[in-house]
């Protein structure tokens, strides 16, 4: 379980977050939407740490992580998977070289069981057979599966993704995301996903937080969206509905 409270972060005394209060619970994808610029990757880069906030407080657990040092971090960090938007692979290591990469930063094992750990996790996402390609020789779908499998590479409790089926066509979509609330549930891991794609949503969307303006404007599960009385997520929700449509008329 991951807590924010009354988190408060600010760009050139611009306010970007306004006292932001919401629980991520474990064993569940935690979904935070909202509109280009509202602060929701600036909430997700706060909670792992890549930003300094003003004041409030981050929870992992019962660790004030906030208020760690830059060492003590470390312990929280090596229990934390990332699945980057573009998937952020290295072009010039491996399929198997990416997904050792943490391993080789964090875990005190042998060679041989880091081997095992990185076989293991690609057969988990379905990848065979492409230890020794390269990225460039892989589709978006397959790039994903490799990053998602260097994602719980360490066996995380917690595993953030920032927009995971950005530049993805919507049947591969839908399988990144079952894949992601499958490993949610199987390791237990407190999932926080940044996404503005409402088939997300409405798919794998068992807690959801809204974020407009920088503000929590509202709270609920994907069964609740549709019937929520909040006028800028119901807007939010018809411009992504209007949007889906226009694209589907021009193809």
């Amino acid at each position: 379980m991951i807590s924010v409270k009354n988190l408060c972060k600010s760009f050139n005394g611009k306010a970007v977050l306004k006292d932001i209060t919401v629980t991520f619970e474990t064993g569940k994808t935690n979904l935070i939407i909202g509109r280009s610029g509202s602060g929701k990757t600036v909430l997700l880069k706060s909670i792992v740490g890549l930003h300094d906030i003003e004041s409030g407080e981050i929870w992992y657990e019962n660790i004030l992580f906030n208020k760690l040092s830059f060492k003590d971090k470390k312990k929280i960090r090596s229990e934390m998977g990332m699945l980057f938007q573009g998937s952020a692979l290295f072009d010039s290591l491996t399929v198997e070289q990416n997904v050792r990469f943490p391993l080789d930063m964090f875990a005190d094992i042998s060679n041989e069981e880091k081997e095992e750990r990185v076989n293991f996790c690609l057969k988990r996402v379905n990848i065979v057979n492409a230890n020794k390609l390269y990225p460039a020789e892989l589709s978006g779908g397959m790039k994903k599966r490799v990053a998602i499998a260097r994602a719980i590479a360490l066996n995380p409790k917690y595993l953030f993704c920032d927009e995971p089926n950005s530049g993805l066509d919507p049947i591969t979509a839908i399988l990144i995301d079952e894949l992601i609330k499958e490993l949610t549930e199987e390791y237990s891991m407190t999932t926080i996903i940044n996404t503005h794609d409402m088939n997300s949503v409405m798919e794998i969307g068992e807690k959801i937080i809204f974020i407009s303006d920088g503000l929590k404007n509202w709270e609920g599960s994907k069964d609740e969206i549709l019937s929520s009385d909040c006028e800028s997520l119901n807007d939010f929700v018809f411009a992504n509905a209007l949007a889906k449509k226009l694209r589907a008329t021009a193809k």
